[in-house]
């Protein structure tokens, strides 16, 4: 079967082009989402994954309207592929129930994939550079000023020896994990097994 997917970035805008079309290429069911590109939410394109059965194809009017980067779009195209399931732009030179759509779409893939390499080797080299001049990578060390007040009322309860671990993470609005760092912060010795 095929299923279309429209979207478009406001509600100022129009359904009409991609839906003509869409429907003139024999879409059979229609998916629609009026939300902007880089919104990760898209309660119409879930939808489709949802309800798509192998043998089925996505038509959409432009790859963009699909994709909220390249690296999206290949993931899903990946996706799709694994579930047997076409995809056709009716303006891109993309349609994976052909070869040579295929073909296209493992080159948008290597882009993807050469482009985290660069990435990657950009940030080693910048880590390595940091280095060199002295600098280190990461979150900086120590606690931030409204969390040393914390410590000291954690040290205070905890050697006061009345309350239990969680009760005094819970009076603090902390976790017990972090009850555990801000006291190991403080240098206070905890007992094993004495606190529940």
């Amino acid at each position: 079967m095929k299923i279309g997917y429209c979207r478009i970035s406001t509600k100022n805008q129009s359904f009409h082009l991609q839906e003509d079309a869409l429907k003139a290429e024999g879409c059979e069911r229609l998916f629609k989402d009026i939300v902007s590109g880089v919104k990760s939410s898209r309660p119409g394109l879930d939808d489709m994954l949802a309800q798509l059965r192998p043998g089925d194809v996505i038509v959409v009017y432009k790859l963009d309207r699909l994709g909220r980067s390249l690296k999206h779009l290949v993931e899903l195209i990946n996706e799709l592929s694994q579930r047997q399931v076409g995809l056709k732009s009716l303006n891109d030179p993309v349609d994976t129930t052909t070869a040579q759509g295929r073909l296209i779409t493992n080159v948008f893939a290597s882009i993807a994939e050469f482009e985290r390499d660069l990435i990657r080797e950009r940030t080693r080299a910048g880590l390595a550079a940091a280095k060199a001049r002295g600098r280190r990578g990461g979150r900086p060390s120590g606690l931030k000023k409204e969390a040393e007040a914390l410590t000291i009322a954690a040290e205070a309860l905890y050697k006061q020896d009345s309350l239990s671990a969680q009760q005094i993470a819970d009076k603090l609005s902390i976790s017990k994990t972090t009850l555990y760092k801000y006291l190991r912060h403080r240098g206070v010795e905890i007992g094993s097994y004495s606190r529940r």
